[in-house]
């Protein structure tokens, strides 16, 4: 076996390791989205789909801008969505990077 082999089994048995133990504040995080993204839906009279759509697309602070909230409140929830999508793609990344650390460890 490669040593980039060894690196990559590695990487991925840490990566498995760290998810296992942030998975309740990721699905928690997660969980909030949803959740607030059907809140938005219904109060703007939305369908599911669309509202699932919104909820990722304002989560990963794309903003493509094809639904747009147009209450105030709703606004606001929009903004909670995308705080929660920065704290999930930080910690997404956080997980990726401490199973690069733990996988490029030198063994000694």
């Amino acid at each position: 076996m490669t040593n980039s082999a060894r690196v990559r089994r590695r990487f991925l048995a840490a990566l498995w390791k760290e998810v296992h133990v942030v998975w309740p504040i990721l699905s928690g995080l997660l969980g909030v989205q949803l959740v607030l993204g059907m809140l938005v839906g219904r109060l703007e009279g939305w369908p599911m789909g669309d509202a699932t759509y919104f909820t990722f697309v304002t989560g990963l602070t794309i903003g493509y801008g094809d639904l747009v909230p147009a209450r105030f409140v709703t606004r606001a929830i929009a903004v909670i969505i995308g705080f929660t999508g920065i704290l999930l793609t930080g910690l997404v990344a956080a997980i990726g990077v401490r199973a690069l650390q733990e996988a490029t460890r030198q063994e000694g």
